[in-house]
């Protein structure tokens, strides 16, 4: 059985990672590195996790949420389904399940918000694990005056955690902003269809989903 270690001690995975990273830098997008990668990997496994979802499905999770972003290596462009591609190759030749890889690669091939959908559990869990990592720490552009929008929003995020409500089946994304670098209106500018997927991601899994901004609730 392939379990995360063997991904994240696969010299490909390894590779790909840091030079999508490294690309992404050059174009000016924010970080997408081992910090991401793997916080994505561990929400989406507690997600599963706190909802009672078996284990396996919970580790399968966090393998896409691991391996989510290596289509960057390609383009950054439609780079679900570049990426998708990628990992079939990869995880087949590491002996997994094709039952297994079918559920991560759909899963990394829907994550992004222009055609994804949370097609299966894993999916579900990527999904809002990748759009729940909007903090200041992933901006890369070290000049204020230069901030694009992307740059602006995150910059402004001081504190984003994601809950989950077992009990109430209720998945809460909490965001701080500072107002004074960002206005929610900017935020919504380029995260309202974010916010819709992982709407829709939640209900996947028998959820709602709630955004809390400041201490307001805005979804």
């Amino acid at each position: 059985m392939i379990r995360l270690d063997d991904i994240k001690n696969n010299p490909i995975v390894d590779s790909f990672a840091r030079k999508g990273n490294e690309y992404l830098g050059i174009l000016g997008y924010t970080e997408h590195s081992y910090r991401h990668i793997n916080l994505v990997s561990t929400i989406a496994y507690n997600i599963l996790k706190e909802l009672d979802y078996p284990e396996r499905t919970a580790e399968l999770a966090s393998i896409a949420g691991y391996m989510h972003d290596l289509g960057n290596i390609m383009n950054r462009n439609e780079h679900g389904l570049s990426g998708a591609a990628l990992c079939f190759n990869i995880l087949i030749n590491m002996g997994m399940h094709p039952d297994e890889v079918a559920t991560v690669i759909s899963a990394i091939a829907n994550h992004e918000e222009e055609h994804g959908q949370p097609i299966n559990d894993v999916a579900a869990a990527l999904i809002m694990a990748d759009k729940s990592d909007v903090h200041r720490s992933r901006v890369r552009n070290p000049d204020f005056a230069t901030f694009d929008i992307h740059d602006r929003v995150n910059y402004a995020v001081e504190y984003a955690f994601l809950r989950i409500n077992k009990k109430d089946r209720i998945i809460t994304m909490d965001l701080t902003i500072d107002n004074s670098i960002c206005s929610i209106m900017e935020y919504f500018e380029i995260f309202l269809s974010r916010m819709m997927l992982c709407r829709r991601a939640a209900t996947f899994l028998k959820c709602n989903f709630e955004l809390i901004t400041n201490g307001s609730k805005l979804l």
